[in-house]
């Protein structure tokens, strides 16, 4: 497996394996502690407000995660052009 695909799955192995403090830092270093705490009440809220549909919500918020992050990068990437 190769590619975006590839790299998530490789990705998601590794976390899921990981140590819980391990995993705790990373996210703390990556993300900290105001964002992670934003991720938890969106996610609660939205699987709250319609629990049956939560395998897709669960999904929504994965790609919701992979588009923010490549929003920073672009974003990144203008400012350093522009430096």
């Amino acid at each position: 497996m190769s590619g975006k695909k590839g790299f998530a799955v490789d990705f998601i192995n590794q976390i899921r394996t990981m140590d819980p403090a391990q995993l705790n830092a990373m996210i703390t270093r990556e993300a900290g502690e105001d964002l992670a705490r934003f991720f938890l009440s969106y996610s609660s809220k939205l699987i709250s407000n319609d629990p049956e549909r939560v395998l897709e919500n669960t999904s929504s918020l994965m790609l919701m995660g992979y588009l923010i992050r490549a929003a920073e990068e672009r974003q990144h990437r203008q400012v350093q052009l522009l430096a």
